[in-house]
């Protein structure tokens, strides 16, 4: 298995190639923790599985979740082995959440799907954005989970993850999408987006934060897939 890079490209652009040589390419997206991103869209007082087969549709449209998307895949495309988030990121807070998902982009044609022997269970495809794969990295532990640093406002710095090992397959005709986020409540405890003991923190310590994810050939955010990024 050949080792990939897929970069954030600009206008919401996903693509193996690293972007063009703009210095300054980033996009913006404001998080609030008064109104976090959630994890499902379900009603329900216990934690299910089935949010990992949700439609992510649901969050795509949001203002503080970004998107990035593949061009229609003309082949089979498999994706296997370790998946590292390589992001570079700044706040004007002193901490903050970084989510990646990959997604699988099913066509707009889709066929419906039905159980076999079950005409009643059916489930509409046409659009469907699976989620494939999900990690977050609270940045003050991005160098060390037992000596945790602020990041500092408005400067530019490298918060890189391992996320779950992938072995799939997207199809022809599908796309791969990527969503970068800063909160997915309550699946992960909201950030004060302050560096501070979240344990004792008050109402009034939760403060929104501005972020921006560089995507520039200075500052190439991508996901590393098949190898250790670095290695």
């Amino acid at each position: 298995m050949t080792p990939a890079s897929l970069y954030l490209q600009e206008d919401g652009g996903l693509a193996f190639s690293t972007p063009a040589a703009n210095p300054v390419g980033f996009d913006t997206y404001e998080s609030d923790p008064a109104n976090p991103v959630p994890y499902t869209q379900e009603i329900t007082f216990s934690s299910t599985r089935e949010y990992m087969v949700e439609d992510q549709r649901f969050v795509s449209t949001r203002p503080d979740v970004l998107v990035y998307e593949t061009e229609v895949l003309e082949q089979d495309l498999t994706l296997a082995g370790p998946i590292t988030a390589n992001l570079f990121v700044s706040t004007t807070g002193t901490d903050a959440d970084y989510i990646i998902k990959l997604i699988d982009v099913f066509p707009d044609d889709e066929k419906e799907w039905q159980k076999p022997e079950e005409k009643y269970l059916k489930a509409p495809m046409a659009g469907y954005q699976m989620l494939v794969r999900a990690e977050v990295m609270r940045a003050k532990f991005r160098n060390s989970f037992v000596n945790p640093e602020p990041l500092v406002p408005d400067q530019v710095t490298e918060v890189r993850f391992r996320a779950p090992d992938i072995f799939h397959t997207f199809k022809k005709g599908h796309r791969i999408m990527v969503h970068v986020q800063s909160s997915w409540f309550p699946l992960v405890d909201r950030n004060p987006q302050q560096f501070l003991d979240i344990y004792n923190a008050t109402d009034a310590d939760y403060l929104r934060a501005t972020h921006r994810i560089y995507r520039s050939a200075q500052y190439p955010s991508h996901l590393s897939i098949g190898q250790l990024a670095g290695k």
